[in-house]
């Protein structure tokens, strides 16, 4: 449990007149990852990384406020793969990032500091807006999505996430939400489910909004009814919502996991169809350089005995490396592998012959934009999609939380308590907590 703040005392019960008169602290804390150590992993590898030595928790200035900007008390976060990214350095330091940021203008020097806050989700309460700001005062009780952008580019008119200069918070920008207090765009800050703790309402939102993207938005898969769909990793923290999105949505997941605890987790979501690819001794690469096709076809074969029949019409790719050409031989002809993250590593290699003559395509995904966030998280309002909690770590033990997801020994997602000193907190509508809470049980344990 992590101990009560003096900020989160003071929000304690306070009107939004009240937040709105309150003095800004002049520091918080958060959990931050240092310039000057950003070789400290040099020639070790990548999983012997540890986000424990790198990511420190600590006091930093509170940030200056811009126009059509917020800051939020964090009241929880969660941890997703980008973190682990920026807490092992790899594949490329941040600071990078945030140096070519504060280079952008005057105001965005504030990113580029000898420190990084990182964190890329956050739920909470709304401190202070900037001036333009009108969809948000304080007292508001949001979660924040990812996507940092402005818009002065006509390129990313039709598409947020085809602007020259979107980023991704607390990765590529500075002051994210592991953290007592974050700095957003208004235009990332979203409605909290009202049925939600704290914590599950931390969780959703990078996963959920990257998972409705890539398999159920026109930009991704545009899944429709009836439509077999390859879910690697459909347990995890975004997997488990492309196999809601799958069920939900009318299609036929075929889920791929490591274990049986995993399996079952894809049972109580609905799926019927599920590859345990441990249990089944499947492994696609014969050495680091040399792939095995025999077991591409393996897990074909093993496909259509559990659809009777139907090849892949859409993969939910996103280890990569391991995975990829296996995903691209087993859709079917004329069918998508949509992409992103690359988990287990970026530089994927598969059998052209399989995409070009069976006419396949290879569609990237990345994040969402503010619309498709905003789907998403209507749809966990709505109790329709769930957030996906394993457990729940305070601020001080981020470093542990990170390395929970590094090793893979997550299922769902890992929370952060920031603000909040104990979780099952932030439950404003009890009644339709109750409704829902059998579905919700099942995701999260509440």
């Amino acid at each position: 449990m992590s101990s009560t703040s003096p900020l989160y005392t003071a929000l304690t019960d306070a009107s939004p007149a009240d937040i709105a008169a309150m003095p800004l602290p002049e520091s918080y804390r958060a959990a931050t990852v240092h310039k000057d150590e950003e070789l400290m992993f040099a020639g070790v590898e990548s999983r012997d990384k540890d986000p424990r030595k790198s990511i420190h928790i600590e006091q930093v200035p509170t940030p200056e406020l811009g126009p059509g900007e917020a800051l939020i008390a964090v009241m929880a976060s969660s941890i997703n793969y980008n973190t682990v990214w920026t807490s092992i350095f790899e594949p490329v330091s941040t600071f990078g990032f945030l140096a070519r940021f504060g280079q952008t203008n005057e105001l965005n020097r504030r990113h580029d500091l000898p420190y990084h806050v990182i964190g890329s989700d956050a739920a909470g309460i709304v401190l202070r807006v900037g001036p333009g700001v009108n969809a948000w005062k304080p007292g508001d009780e949001v979660v924040a999505h990812c996507l940092n952008v402005d818009l002065e580019s006509p390129l990313g008119h039709d598409d947020t996430m085809m602007d020259p200069e979107q980023r991704i918070w607390g990765f590529e920008t500075n002051f994210g939400g592991l953290a007592e207090i974050a700095l957003v765009k208004s235009n990332q800050l979203l409605p909290k489910p009202k049925h939600l703790t704290w914590e599950e309402a931390a969780a959703p939102g990078l996963v959920n909004s990257t998972a409705y993207r890539q398999l159920v938005s026109t930009h991704g898969g545009a899944m429709k009814q009836g439509d077999v769909v390859l879910i690697w990793g459909a347990s995890g923290g975004l997997g488990s919502y492309a196999t809601q999105y799958a069920v939900n949505g009318g299609a036929i997941p075929v889920c791929v996991v490591s274990s049986a605890a995993k399996a079952d987790i894809c049972r109580s979501m609905g799926a019927e169809l599920i590859i345990d690819r441990k249990a089944e001794g499947f492994e696609f690469w014969k050495d680091p350089v040399t792939q095995d096709p025999q077991e591409w076809k393996r897990f074909g074969r093993r496909i259509r005995e559990l659809t009777g029949g139907d090849d892949i019409d859409i993969v939910f790719e996103h280890p990569g490396r391991e995975t990829f050409g296996a995903s691209v031989y087993v859709t079917r002809k004329g069918g998508k592998i949509v992409t992103c993250a690359s988990t287990s590593g970026y530089m994927h290699e598969y059998d052209n012959r399989y995409l070009w003559m069976h006419l396949k395509s290879i569609i990237g995904s990345h994040f969402a934009n503010y619309r498709e966030a905003y789907e998403a998280n209507r749809l966990i309002d709505r109790g329709m999609i769930h957030p996906t909690l394993s457990q729940t770590f305070d601020l001080a033990d981020a470093g542990a939380a990170t390395l929970e997801v590094h090793h893979n020994r997550h299922q769902g997602k890992v929370g952060v308590l920031c603000l909040a000193p104990e979780a099952g907190l932030g439950v404003s509508n009890p009644e339709k907590r109750e409704r829902l809470l059998p579905a919700l049980t099942r995701f999260t344990g509440a």
